[in-house]
């Protein structure tokens, strides 16, 4: 059976911890700054985890991650 491909997408966005959750950077932080407070800009500094109910989607996009 061939080798399934990795979305270059998805290997770009999120990255597979040793733990076997899926951590990701955070949203809403490119653009329309001003109006954004400091503090929330703030906390979408870093990054997360996937969320429980996307995982399983995550996960079929890195099939070797």
């Amino acid at each position: 059976m061939p080798k399934m491909k990795t979305k270059s997408g998805a290997a770009k966005r999120f990255k597979a911890r040793a733990g076997g959750s899926i951590k990701r950077s955070q949203a809403f932080l490119r653009h329309i700054l001003t109006k954004k407070t400091t503090k929330r800009k703030r906390h979408l500094r870093g990054t997360t985890e996937v969320d429980a109910t996307n995982k399983r989607q995550v996960r079929a996009m890195l099939p070797y991650s």
